[in-house]
């Protein structure tokens, strides 16, 4: 089984992604695939540099993600053609991983015998880019925005505005939740989100 999950800016989507993994679920991270794709000397990267300039990269030449973040969030036609350059790339890297889980036998996944057939896609914007409608279901895990906010300036170092202007840039996720197949409520304790999570990947496993 092909479950997305995803969520809203710091909803804890990375929390229940990391008690999946260590339950014994295999895991494909689109944030993991689209800081490979943008490395130094790869095409994407080529492409970007030459839309958004010399000035989003750090002295070592790499991608300064906080600084093209300022840009993309800042500007939505930025945004939409930095999505342009990396959406199509993650998409077919995601799809790639998934076919390889899938002929791998449960419980050799990981090196060891969970005994799972769980296949996570952990992806920001799995509503967004269409990615949902190849999953068997969909995990949202959710917070009230003001949460969000907290745990973005707090996580981030970001101003209140920057971190409303990220919230703002994805789906409302009143919107996520309306599609969601699960729902994992993270607007309390980390420890309470993770015994939901468990609880659920017990379910989906079952």
């Amino acid at each position: 089984m092909v479950i997305g999950l995803t969520g809203g800016p710091a909803t804890g989507k990375s929390l229940v992604t990391t008690e999946f993994k260590r339950l014994g679920a295999a895991v494909v991270d689109a944030d993991v695939i689209a800081r490979r794709i943008t490395r130094k000397g790869s095409p994407a990267y080529a492409e970007i540099v030459r839309e958004f300039g010399a000035g989003i990269l750090l002295k070592d030449g790499s991608i300064d993600r906080k600084a093209l973040g300022r840009l993309i969030f800042a500007d939505a036609e930025k945004r939409r053609r930095l999505n342009e350059i990396t959406h199509p790339r993650i998409r077919a890297q995601i799809r790639q991983e998934v076919e390889a889980f899938k002929h791998v036998p449960a419980g050799l996944k990981r090196g060891k015998d969970s005994g799972s057939r769980l296949v996570v896609v952990d992806a920001p914007l799995l509503f967004e880019t269409g990615l949902d409608t190849e999953m068997d279901s969909v995990i949202v895990v959710y917070a009230d925005e003001e949460k969000q906010v907290k745990r973005l300036v707090a996580r981030d170092a970001l101003s209140e505005d920057e971190a409303r202007r990220i919230i703002a840039s994805q789906m409302p996720i009143q919107e996520k939740i309306k599609k969601a197949g699960y729902t994992i409520d993270n607007n309390g304790s980390a420890g309470a989100a993770l015994k939901k999570a468990a609880e659920l990947y017990k379910k989906l496993n079952s």
